[in-house]
C-alpha cells in the first residue's frame, strides 16, 4: 500500500487520482500513525519549501516519515518541492530542510523566466528501476524556479537542461524524487509511478 502524504501543502489528490488510474492501492496519509500503516510513501510538493517543512511539522510528520524512510528503508518517492525538502537547506525563504541527502537548493539565475513552466525533456544519466520501459530523454512537465544541487553525485538519476543543466532526478538507495510532477506528465509520468509501485527500494 502507498501512501501519500496529505499535509495541506501539497498536490495529493492529483497524485491519488494518476495512482487510482493505474488501478495501484493507495490512501493519504497525514498523521504519524498514517506513515507507520503504509510500505511505501510518495511525498508530493507545491509552493514553498518553507511552508512545506513547516506543515509537515506542524502536522507531527518528520519525524515519522524520518523513522520510516531512513531508518526502516521503505520505498520514498519525492515529487517536486518533495525533491527540494529533501536536501539541508534552500535558498528559497532561507530554509533548513529535512537534510535526508546532502547538498543545497538554489534558484535558477535571473536570465531566464522563473518559474520554468512546461514541458521539457530529462536525460537519465544511469539505470534505475524507475526508469524501465521510458523512453530516451523523455519530456516531463515541471513547474519550478529552484533546484536541487546535490553534494554527491552518484545521488543524481536525471538532469534537464534549463539556463544550463540541472539535476531533475535523484535517487539513493530507497530514497527517489523528481523535480517535475510525474502525476502530470503524461504517459511517462504514468509509468514512473508503477514503476515506483513495483521498486524494492534498492
Amino acid at each position: 500500500m502507498i501512501g501519500v502524504v496529505d499535509y495541506r501543502a501539497g498536490n495529493a489528490p492529483s497524485v491519488m487520482y494518476a495512482l487510482a488510474r493505474l488501478g495501484i492501492d493507495a490512501r493519504l496519509v497525514s498523521d504519524a500513525d498514517a506513515v507507520r500503516e503504509v510500505d511505501r510513501i510518495i511525498l508530493p510538493g507545491v509552493g514553498a519549501a518553507g511552508a512545506t517543512v513547516a506543515s509537515l511539522t506542524e502536522s507531527g510528520l518528520v519525524d515519522a516519515l524520518t523513522e520510516r524512510v531512513l531508518n526502516e528503508a521503505i520505498p520514498f518517492l519525492g515529487i517536486c518541492v518533495g525533491l527540494q525538502i529533501l536536501f539541508e537547506h534552500s535558498e528559497e525563504g532561507d530554509t533548513d530542510c529535512l537534510g535526508w541527502l546532502p547538498g543545497k537548493v538554489q534558484s535558477f539565475p535571473a536570465s531566464v523566466r522563473v518559474p520554468q513552466i512546461g514541458w521539457n525533456s530529462v536525460r537519465f544519466v544511469r539505470d534505475h528501476a524507475l526508469t524501465k520501459g521510458l523512453p530516451e530523454d523523455p519530456y516531463l512537465y515541471f513547474v519550478n524556479s529552484f533546484h536541487a544541487v546535490p553534494a554527491d553525485a552518484d545521488d543524481v538519476l536525471g538532469v534537464t537542461d534549463y539556463a544550463g543543466e540541472f539535476c531533475s532526478v535523484v535517487a539513493h538507495k530507497n530514497i527517489a524524487a523528481t523535480q517535475f510532477h510525474a502525476e502530470k506528465s503524461g504517459e511517462v509520468g504514468l509509468r514512473i509511478l508503477t514503476n515506483f509501485a513495483t521498486w524494492s527500494g534498492f
